[in-house]
């Protein structure tokens, strides 16, 4: 039995050896490929050197005591010489903040961590050396961790906040031990007194740093990450969709054929402008974006148990999320045509999944993320979702300035692509041949 193939019909090796059919997609997959690696991977590289201004929360809760006839309070020294520790490259915020306001930063997201001097830390330094008491319980130190901001900004602010407080430990430690051999000297020699091999190294070191979470955020949060992903469900629900409603819609009026394995339909072809396929195609998307919103939420929530609060909230955002995404893509679409597809996915996925600052945070990304990061949506969605997640929906905790952002993409989408559609249809660039009746 032998094969049939169309009369005139050439085969696979003849077309394999123009180089015209080579030429666009090995300069478009070459590109993409090239840039893609550059901006996936240039952001993560290396966070801490590329860390800037990670917001600290300092807080000091010590009332101070009378040591050696002298009122002091050593958690405002330490406190204070944190803050001012010299730090060239400008890695850390500290913010000297009371216990209330630590709180509220830490409840609302502001804060990546803190570093807490507690009540009586002064007395329980001073009980270092009571004679009374040879082995006193250390002194603490606090780190709060606010895993509510992700998993990767809170280690890096506790690290920095456990060195940190581990230098005052030392610095302090040192101060004390001097101290204590200035009082050893000063006794007559048949009084004793020299201190013990662990009483002078609990003197050199004398500080406990305890870790602790400041903000607990629920054990179905994935670390903090749930917003991260639940967010780019929403992107790809919005631009998978933009796509694929784009190209059914072209099969619909006959622009393009659809082809189902062996089986390829062309319907007769539509007359119709491009700025009322654009109509058609954003009327979709705002639907579908209902459709699919809810879809996550059921699979996420209902069906996989993920820690959320303020449901309808929630789905409100993520259908209006979503509808953004896909209002953007379709307006790409209709502006650039088959390449659109391409240039969406470079604005809403490989430029914005790297400076979302959901994984990696902002300040620890390079100055180019960090200048993306203003105006690419996952990160103005992901802080929306990440508000409403782990910060009870507060508006300074990203949500309000998400609303905003979802706003102003909306209307740059519909303004930009019906702008170009109607300019196309007036100059006569129709998709259809002025013949068409």
């Amino acid at each position: 039995m032998t094969s049939k193939r169309p009369e005139g019909g050439v085969r696979a090796w003849q077309v394999l050896r123009n180089p015209k059919v080579w030429m666009v997609p090995t300069v478009i997959v070459g590109t993409v490929a090239f840039l893609l690696s550059l901006l996936y991977l240039g952001g993560i590289i290396n966070p801490r050197a590329d860390l800037h201004r990670l917001p600290i929360g300092l807080v000091n809760a010590d009332q101070g005591a009378v040591v050696a006839g002298q009122q002091q309070n050593l958690g405002a020294q330490i406190t204070a010489g944190i803050a001012a520790a010299p730090d060239p490259q400008g890695q850390i915020s500290w913010r000297l903040l009371d216990q209330a306001a630590a709180d509220e930063q830490l409840a609302s997201g502001k804060l990546a961590g803190a570093l807490e001097v507690p009540a009586g830390f002064t007395a329980a330094v001073a009980a270092l050396g009571s004679p009374a008491q040879p082995m006193p319980p250390r002194p603490t130190m606090a780190v709060l961790t606010n895993p509510g901001v992700g998993s990767l900004a809170s280690s890096l602010a506790s690290s920095i906040a456990q060195a940190a407080a581990q230098q005052a430990s030392v610095q302090l430690g040192t101060s004390l031990t001097a101290q204590a051999q200035a009082q050893v000297q000063a006794r007559p020699p048949a009084a004793g007194g020299a201190a013990t091999n662990a009483a002078a190294l609990q003197l050199a070191d004398p500080v406990d740093v305890e870790v602790r979470v400041g903000h607990p955020i629920g054990p179905h949060s994935g670390l903090g990450l749930t917003a991260f992903y639940y967010t780019l469900l929403l992107v790809l629900a919005g631009f998978l969709g933009a796509n694929v409603i784009s190209n059914g819609v072209d099969v619909a009026l006959g622009y393009a054929a659809s082809e189902l394995g062996p089986l390829r339909t062309q319907h007769p072809l539509v007359r119709i402008s491009r700025t009322q396929t654009l109509a058609v195609t954003c009327v979709m998307s705002v639907a579908l974006s209902v459709l699919t919103s809810s879809l996550v939420m059921l699979a996420t929530v209902v069906v996989l148990g993920m820690d959320a609060s303020h449901l309808p909230l929630l789905w409100v955002f993520s259908v209006c999320a979503s509808a953004a995404v896909g209002l953007g893509a379709q307006a790409l679409i209709a502006a650039f045509g088959g390449i659109g597809q391409l240039i969406s996915m470079f604005v809403f996925i490989a430029l914005s999944l790297p400076s979302s600052g959901a994984t990696i945070p902002l300040q620890a990304l390079p100055t180019f993320y960090r200048g993306l990061a203003v105006f690419e949506p996952m990160r103005q969605l992901s802080d929306g979702v990440r508000a409403i997640l782990y910060f009870g929906a507060q508006a300074d905790a990203g949500l309000a300035r998400a609303w905003v952002m979802i706003a102003i993409g909306t209307v740059a989408a519909l303004a930009f692509g019906f702008g170009m559609t109607t300019y196309y249809d007036r100059k006569g660039l129709h998709r259809f041949h002025p013949e068409v009746s």
